[in-house]
């Protein structure tokens, strides 16, 4: 006999459920699925991409309409289920539907936690947990122009970059000394401020926000110590809170959420819960690993299979923001551990941390290189003991050397359960050459996406000659940051498009590159005018002259997107080391003078991807700064010395030698060289030491000293070196 499945809840824990127990048993259940929302399924985690414009709804779906109906499950969708009769074994719904169930199934998920800050309830308050606040976000992103995010957690942090991206100036509003407290030390935490902050984000730390201001609607925020901030949207994402009014009412035993036993199971028989609507052994997780990991016991209990109880799972975070690699698993307070590891590159940015309490690990930090983190997740799950992690200290932190050293038993894709040996079977059996066809196949990676560069490296190495004979052909899976959320395009694929697109104006590009919003928006609107001048594709008076185009650009000096970007020198300090009173004006310093004189006038104001600081020394006692500015030149006993990649602030870099030159005239020729090598392929915003370091100096070391090549990039500016 047919027996009658209800699932209250068409979230991801909800459809979960359904298809391991279809995977188990298809025959078995007349199944029927009520979901408050009117879509299909949908991956919850991805919200934040689609509201950073890097996926639309369709790409978030998980299980489209179709899906529903070749598996016989019928989809009441956009109906919210207000009532369970337990001794009828009914459901009822708010629009009056009635539906008899033999099991029940609720995975009602969570709601947003809305703070008792008074205001709340204002138009221009909104929360951030499904489609329709995405949607409303947008809207508002086309009409007002700054948005705060209460919470500087992940789900903040990712709402905030989203909003970014739609063009708002964005601030985060956060009561804890540091953002992700919860997740992060503060180490951390300061790293991932400054990636943040680098991006336009603006933060406001141990801020307690009491009161949103506003007549009619949100138009500031003011805190307990009595500053404002003034704003025209206010998102809230300040955490979760079981959706557990229905279990109430029809008197399951409930704490914070509803209390279920290791096999999923409800004080009430025939009816069980999964995800967030669940507490286990005290615990309600907001994650989508122990989601899944409680529908797959859950199925197999209902089908009537053996399986081993839920046990509960370790909890672990990536933050989804683009260009940005965060990761925590585990137990990572000091209060109770120690530090079994901690590394920190500055320079880099790289930065890890492993606790562990009596030899064995207990969690783990991971910032800028989370290559580790599917092998430290299982290290943290199996309390593995400390050595495992120091004997692999020799191995590179890269992708393909923690993919080699990954036991084949061991979890890559927790979100989905799936592991090293049914990666490499799956490449081996259905001969998979990439990830896409990876993710397809066995769903790694296909949630979260926190264990994609794990997933590549996998299919890069051909690791399937464990289980196959012959080798895999591979792609190189790379990483591609758009330049904002207009388009899909990043810098070197969109000066590409630009020229093969003939674009000539900021308008053709917004037509012919199928941009997103029609002005662009600060990230973009200066890139788009510095690769349209520096690629030539247009003269540099005609974009100076744009009007009601992206933007209209004033021949002002630097000032993030307000015009040109031009060569600076420093002060010369002409004071002797250790001496009193300036040196004499020799010959040296009339070659400083003249170096000056004519680079300034040969380069004008040229624009160039990022601001130029060069120094000029006349000598090694007179340091001037030469090696930790964009470009030194100083004064040395065989001639000038140019050097170019320093930076004097954090990341402190040194400069590296280009050449040395007898005659200034060349020394000119040398550095117009390197600006316009540096001007035709840098991105737009892209620092020469960064560029250099992307690069490599030795390249560029070439074609500066490249006499051929040098007269062709100086071209018509060489007349005016020589003279004047």
């Amino acid at each position: 006999m047919i027996k009658r499945l209800v699932v209250i809840g068409n979230g991801m824990a909800g459809i979960k459920c359904v298809e391991e127990i279809l995977g188990l048993e298809p025959e078995r259940f007349q199944i029927t699925i009520f979901g408050a929302e009117p879509r299909p399924g949908y991956n919850r985690v991805l919200l934040s991409k689609m509201l950073q414009e890097e996926s639309s709804f369709n790409h978030i779906v998980t299980h489209n309409w179709d899906w529903y109906e070749e598996n016989g499950v019928k989809l009441q969708a956009g109906e919210r289920v207000c009532r369970i009769d337990v001794k009828s074994g009914t459901v009822e719904t708010e629009s009056g539907i009635q539906e008899p169930y033999d099991i029940l199934i609720l995975a009602t998920g969570s709601l947003p936690f809305i703070p008792p800050i008074s205001g709340v309830q204002k138009e221009g308050v909104i929360a951030f947990r499904d489609v329709d606040d995405c949607e409303t976000m947008a809207r508002y992103a086309k009409t007002y122009r700054k948005a705060t995010v209460i919470g500087g957690g992940l789900l903040g942090l990712e709402a905030a970059q989203g909003l970014l991206n739609l063009g708002m100036e964005t601030d985060v509003v956060h009561n804890a000394q540091y953002l992700m407290n919860r997740q992060l030390d503060r180490t951390a935490a300061v790293l991932l401020q400054r990636r943040l902050e680098q991006q336009g984000m603006r933060f406001h730390l141990a801020k307690d926000t009491v009161r949103i201001i506003g007549r009619n609607r949100a138009q500031g925020l003011m805190f307990a110590d009595g500053n404002r901030l003034e704003t025209d949207l206010v998102v809230l994402a300040v955490g979760i809170r079981p959706h557990i009014e229905l279990a109430q009412d029809s008197g399951l035993k409930v704490n914070r959420a509803i209390v279920v036993d290791d096999y999923m199971r409800t004080s009430i028989p025939c009816i069980y819960a999964a995800g967030e609507c669940a507490e286990h052994r005290g615990i309600s997780y907001g994650l989508v690993a122990p989601l899944y990991e409680q529908a797959k016991v859950l199925a197999k209990v209902i089908c009537d299979h053996k399986t081993a109880p839920y046990e509960g799972t370790v909890p672990y975070a990536q933050l989804k923001v683009a260009g940005i690699h965060v990761f925590s698993a585990g137990d990572i307070r000091e209060e109770g551990n120690e530090i079994a590891i901690m590394e920190y590159n500055g320079m880099q940015e790289i930065y890890k941390k492993v606790m562990m309490r009596a030899g064995a690990i207990t969690g783990a930090i991971l910032f800028g290189d989370t290559a580790e983190s599917t092998s430290l997740l299982g290290m943290v799950q199996r309390g593995a003991p400390v050595t495992e992690i120091i004997s692999q200290d020799n191995i590179k932190n890269k992708a393909e050397d923690a993919a080699e050293a990954l036991p084949e038993r061991e979890t890559v894709c927790a979100c989905n359960g799936v592991s090293k040996g049914d990666i490499l079977r799956a490449i081996a059996t259905d001969k998979l050459k990439t990830v896409e066809e990876v993710k397809i196949r066995t769903k790694a990676s296909s949630s979260c996406g926190g264990c994609r560069p794990l997933v590549a490296a996998l299919v890069k190495n051909g690791l399937s000659r464990v289980t196959a004979s012959e080798p895999v052909v591979t792609t190189t899976i790379q990483e591609v940051v758009p330049v904002c959320g207009c388009t899909h395009y990043d810098h070197d694929s969109l000066k590409i498009a630009m020229v093969d697109k003939v674009c000539r104006t900021p308008e053709e590009v917004i037509s012919r590159l199928g941009w997103t919003r029609q002005q662009g928006c600060e990230l973009c609107r200066p890139a788009v005018l510095y690769y349209l001048e520096s690629l030539g594709l247009q003269e540099r008076l005609a974009t100076e002259q744009l009007s009601g185009g992206i933007v209209n650009r004033p021949t002002v000096p630097y000032e993030g997107e307000a015009g040109p970007v031009s060569l600076s020198f420093t002060n010369l300090n002409a004071e002797r080391q250790g001496g009193v009173g300036p040196a004499p004006m020799d010959q040296a310093f009339g070659g400083v003078i003249w170096l000056r004189e004519r680079l300034a006038a040969v380069w004008g104001s040229l624009s160039l991807p990022s601001p130029i600081e060069i120094a000029v020394s006349p000598g090694s006692e007179y340091p001037g700064g030469v090696l930790v500015h964009d470009m030194g030149i100083s004064r040395s006993p065989a001639g000038w010395e140019v050097y170019a990649g320093g930076h004097a602030e954090h990341p402190v870099r040194q400069g590296l030698l280009l050449g040395l030159e007898e005659n200034p005239e060349e020394v000119v020729l040398m550095v117009v060289t390197c600006l316009q090598i540096y001007r035709h392929s840098a991105r737009y915003g892209e620092k020469m030491w960064e560029w250099i370091e992307r690069t490599g100096i030795l390249a560029l070391r070439e074609s500066v000293l490249d006499v051929a090549l040098r007269h062709e990039l100086t071209g018509s500016l060489r007349s005016d070196m020589l003279t004047g």
